[in-house]
């Protein structure tokens, strides 16, 4: 039986000691800007990019992994007698799961498999390492896709951004919301639904948009344990550490995760971006 590799994309922005010990494979996607192209995590990292961001008069644009680089990633394991599991970002949010099966296409009667995981960032995150830990176990390639299936619905996240304006630009929200919420103050509370993300209320304050998170993860979890929980965020150390920190006292979870969210997730969220994912088992 052929050892399992995991391949993911840069979305999910897991910590280097994880991509590491899982021997996970990290595809990137692209950011555009100002004329120069950055592959997503290697040619520009968080820190730099918020910065660079926060006084930027432009927002950069994205684009999804090539069907070539899929190709190339597929041909370099196989030849090393590799299976491959593909697990990218939610094809509601990106084009790259398209890529990864176009990819496929070329490599029939291979090892090769892709799943649409719904699924960004953190939460993505969670997905790639249960089942990285599974095939660094002995699991086969079946029963890696499987697993993913089956972790799914036990996955969930919710973020708050800090200024609309980057949402709006995405064509997340229109511009009435995005002037009334400057004004007000209002805080969009969102989370990923069905592979989009899906605006889920809005409040007033950012103090309260990270109460409601945790109550929303709450009731989802349903006092179901174990409970991981991951935290990200865009440039929000402070903010993030006291989200995290209410977490884990709410919680009690056998597992945290801390990191950033992606410049190229972040292009589209902005500075001051926070987010909770979780897991159950």
């Amino acid at each position: 039986m052929k050892k399992v590799v995991i391949v993911t994309d840069s979305t999910a922005y897991l910590p280097q000691e994880i991509v590491n010990e899982l021997g996970l494979t990290i595809v990137p996607l692209t950011l555009h800007w100002d004329g120069e192209s950055y592959r997503d995590g290697i040619d520009i990292r968080a820190e730099e990019f918020y910065e660079r961001l926060a006084h930027s008069e432009t927002i950069p644009t994205t684009s999804q992994t090539t069907v070539g680089e899929f190709v190339k990633v597929f041909q370099s394991l196989l030849d090393q007698d590799y299976a491959v599991l593909v697990l990218p970002i939610s094809s509601g949010i990106s084009g790259t799961v398209e890529s990864a099966f176009q990819a496929k296409k070329e490599f029939e009667g291979q090892p090769v498999e892709v799943v649409d995981t719904k699924l960004v960032s953190m939460a993505l995150g969670f997905m790639v390492m249960t089942v990285g830990r599974a095939a660094k176990a002995g699991a086969s390639l079946e029963e890696c896709v499987a697993l993913a299936q089956d972790v799914y619905p036990r996955i969930g996240v919710y973020f708050t951004v800090d200024n609309l304006k980057y949402l709006h630009k995405g064509g997340r929200i229109n511009t009435a919301k995005r002037l009334v919420g400057s004004v007000l103050n209002v805080k969009p509370l969102m989370e990923i639904r069905d592979g989009k993300i899906e605006l889920v209320e809005s409040v007033i304050s950012r103090k309260k948009a990270m109460s409601r998170m945790l109550d929303l993860i709450e009731a989802d979890v349903a006092g179901r344990e174990p409970v991981r929980i991951g935290a990200f965020h865009a440039a929000a150390d402070e903010d993030v550490n006291t989200l995290l920190e209410m977490a884990i006292e709410r919680f009690h979870p056998v597992e945290t995760v801390l990191t950033f969210v992606s410049p190229v997730i972040g292009s589209h969220t902005g500075p001051g971006t926070i987010s909770l994912a979780y897991m159950v088992g």
